[in-house]
This record gives C-alpha cells, structure tokens and sequence, in this order.
C-alpha cells in the first residue's frame, strides 16, 4: 500500500528516521503488563517498534482515515480505534480494564499539542506517564523552571502535577514535509500530589491571568480578579512577575485570592441597618 499523503489541516509531518523513532520508544518507562496508547501512529513509524515490546497491551487511535487504512494493511495486529483522542471518552480506549492506567505515546500534531496535555491533567489519576514529541519551544516552555522567560501557563499547570524531562532534539530534516521549526522529545512522569491545596479551577484562573499580562507584577496582573482596593495587595509577592513564582507559591496565591474574594462577596451581601 502507498505511502500516506500528509494533510496540512491536520499538522502532519511524518517522522522518517528509525533511529529517532526507536530512542522515542525506549524512552517509555514500562513495567510487566503495561497499557500504552499510541496518539497518532500516522504510517505507524513507533508502532513498528512498539509492536515488539513483549507484555505490554497496545492500542493506537487515529483521526486520519487513510492512515487508518494505511496501519490496518501493515500492522494488522494493531488494536486500532479511528477516531479524535480529544473527542473520545476514556473509558471507551480500555473497556476491557476498570480503572486502567495507562502510557501515552505519540508525536503529537504542533497545532493540538496543548489541547492534548490539558486532556491529560483531566485524566491524570489514569495516565502516569507521557513520552512525545512536539514543538521544540513548547516542550523547552513545560520543562521550564520558574524564573525562566520561558516559563509560563503550561509550564505551572503540568509541573502542579506531572515531572517534566526534555530528553533531546530533533531536527527539521528526518520528516516528510519537514516543518519549519525544530521538534523536542519530553517525558512526563506524575508526581506524587493527589489534590493541589487550593481550588483547581481558581487556580488555573489565576495561573492564566497573572501570565496574560506577564510583563505586569502580580498586583497589576490580577486587577481582573481582584479590586486593586483590596487589602491582599498589601503583601510583597504582589511585587514579583508571574515568571517568579513557583507552582507552590501559585498555589499559596491562589488561596489570597480566595479569601479576598469571600471577603468582597461578604461585603456585598451585608444589608444596611434603616432606621424606621
């Protein structure tokens, strides 16, 4: 069967080097009786490699038809789901397995690269490991330590949950169509924070505005959330940048931000004492 034609609408940019493929794959952490989903197998250039690993359960699902076909010709042991990773519910990718944990692998697609972590943060207690290759600037902003000017949104959202390892770089060249940008492989591991000592949503809220306006400090930053009037502001890390904080001190700020909401809410509900 012929080659797969890549389509731009869906970022494909098949990887055409063995040996890169090859250190992807050992670079999964295993143990016996493994699941792994592969996103995105594409022609199947790591199922090649994964299809040999003894006792793991494999399963690849891919969104592209003529790479459905393409897999089902070469790879027909392949469990194969046609289908959108970020459309499908988890319990449909293992039904055989209550309460399956299992490995993600891919080269993910650059234009839903995010679309797909933050899918993993919803299913992180089932995913204990990510290995996958990406955009080189998206995986440097991830692995990024606080401080960095890459450091942002992505790199505190996943870091709250999940160790992050940029093991190495792949040039532009060992792909059909090369992109344009150079790709990095990253291997995310859970760490061990069931629940984060805030509210989640609160947190991602303020993670997102305080980077939004990143140049700003976290008192000028904040202003959509909270009134500058507010007593909250008096305290010192209001001076710092968002790129200055930890993903413990979000947290810490994230609980600021809450009880000075409480407070505002508070204020708002009291009703005037009228003299009859």
């Amino acid at each position: 069967m012929a080659h797969v034609k890549a389509k731009k609408y869906l970022g494909q940019h098949f990887l055409r080097d063995t040996d890169v493929a090859r250190r992807i794959v050992e670079s999964l952490p295993l143990d016996d009786a493994s699941c792994v989903l592969e996103i995105g197998p594409g022609m199947g250039v790591l199922t090649r490699f994964l299809i040999q690993i003894p006792n793991i359960r494999l399963k690849a699902i891919e969104i592209d038809t003529e790479s459905v076909n393409y897999l089902r010709f070469h790879y027909p042991q392949l469990d194969l789901l046609e289908g959108d990773f970020l459309k499908i519910s988890p319990d449909k990718i293992f039904p055989e397995k209550r309460d399956v944990k299992y490995t993600i692998i891919g080269n993910f697609p650059y234009n839903i690269s995010s679309q797909i972590f933050f899918n993993v943060l919803d299913n992180r207690d089932s995913i204990p490991h990510v290995v996958c290759m990406i955009q080189k600037e998206v995986a440097e902003r991830m692995a990024a330590k606080s401080g960095s000017k890459t450091y942002g949104i992505l790199s505190v959202l996943m870091q709250a949950f999940y160790s992050i390892d940029y093991l190495f770089t792949v040039h532009e060249h060992v792909f059909d169509p090369p992109p344009k940008v150079k790709s990095a492989v990253i291997r995310l591991t859970r760490n061990d924070i069931e629940h984060i000592q805030c509210d989640e949503q609160l947190f991602k809220t303020v993670v997102k505005t305080a980077f939004n306006q990143r140049r700003k400090t976290m008192r000028n930053s904040l202003k959509p959330l909270v009134p500058k009037e507010s007593p909250m502001y008096n305290n010192p890390l209001f001076d710092k940048r968002p790129e200055q904080l930890d993903v413990q001190t979000f947290v810490e700020l994230t609980n600021m931000v809450a009880t000075a909401l409480q407070s505002i809410k508070k204020q708002i509900n009291v009703q005037p004492y009228e003299k009859k």
